[in-house]
């Protein structure tokens, strides 16, 4: 996803890390996973290893240590234990028509990454995804935590907006409407979907759920390209009455985080998932 060996360790174990944050728990203890060819430095090495003991450490978790394997290509991730308290977890079904959406992060990683490869993308707009990338959900987990009724909560990683929202309408029998113009994105993420700077991922995402969903005419086709975008260590969607909704979002931004009500929960459609 980059090429900074310090950043890639970051994103990759924030991206880890996420998975806990989404079912409202506190990461505890996590193992490296490294996958390295014989080319690879040994400062490059250690520097993917700092990146990710140091997000480890800012989430208050403990590297406990790990595998490593020689493979063609760098990968790394954590396999991360947390806790939460069993009346506490939060799962992706269960959102309730009535329900509005909010979204904790802007997306568009996917379509900046691959315009950075063919050195399109801005060189401010690209520091600012991987500096989102980086970010872990912890805080915005917490400020949800604090409302008693989130109904659905998942993070939107390698299915993309449209996957994971998908995925909580078939699981809470309902369908969710985005609001395409409302979903907030990363910088400069919309001029190259409009140039078709489309990673190969959104296809396939777009895919596995067209049967299921409905675009309107008002959602522009640039932004469910968005929609359809394999985001890398993406935010938090939550379902979660309206009125807690709106505060939500108020309390993200009060503490300048990304909070955007993106979309609702409506009684089951034809289709499960629509884009407007």
């Amino acid at each position: 996803m980059v090429d900074d060996p310090y950043q890639f360790g970051q994103v990759a174990a924030a991206n880890a890390l996420s998975d806990v944050y989404a079912m409202g728990g506190k990461p505890a203890v996590a193992m490296n996973l490294l996958c390295v060819p014989n080319c690879l430095s040994k400062e490059t090495i250690r520097l993917i290893l700092k990146g990710g003991h140091d997000k480890a450490v800012e989430a208050g978790c403990t590297i406990a240590g790990g595998h490593t394997i020689q493979d063609p290509e760098p990968k790394y991730g954590l396999c991360v234990t947390g806790y939460v308290h069993p009346d506490r977890i939060l799962k992706n079904v269960g959102a309730v028509p009535g329900d509005l959406l909010v979204l904790t992060k802007p997306i568009g990683t996917g379509v900046l990454t691959t315009a950075a490869k063919g050195g399109m993308a801005d060189a401010a707009d690209y520091d600012a995804m991987v500096a989102s990338m980086a970010t872990l959900n912890a805080k915005a987990a917490e400020i949800a935590q604090t409302f008693p009724n989130i109904h659905a909560c998942t993070d939107i990683t390698g299915f993309g907006l449209l996957g994971h929202s998908f995925e909580m309408a078939q699981g809470s029998d309902a369908t969710l409407k985005l609001f395409s113009s409302r979903i907030p994105l990363l910088g400069g993420a919309k001029e190259l979907a409009a140039m078709g700077l489309i990673p190969a991922g959104a296809y396939r995402n777009m895919a596995y759920v067209k049967p299921h969903l409905e675009i309107r005419d008002t959602a522009e086709e640039c932004l469910v390209d968005l929609i359809s975008d394999p985001q890398t260590s993406g935010g938090l969607l939550l379902s979660l009455p309206a009125e807690e909704a709106h505060a939500l979002v108020k309390q993200l931004n009060d503490q300048s985080l990304t909070g955007a009500i993106i979309g609702e929960v409506i009684e089951k459609q034809e289709k499960d998932l629509i884009i407007e």
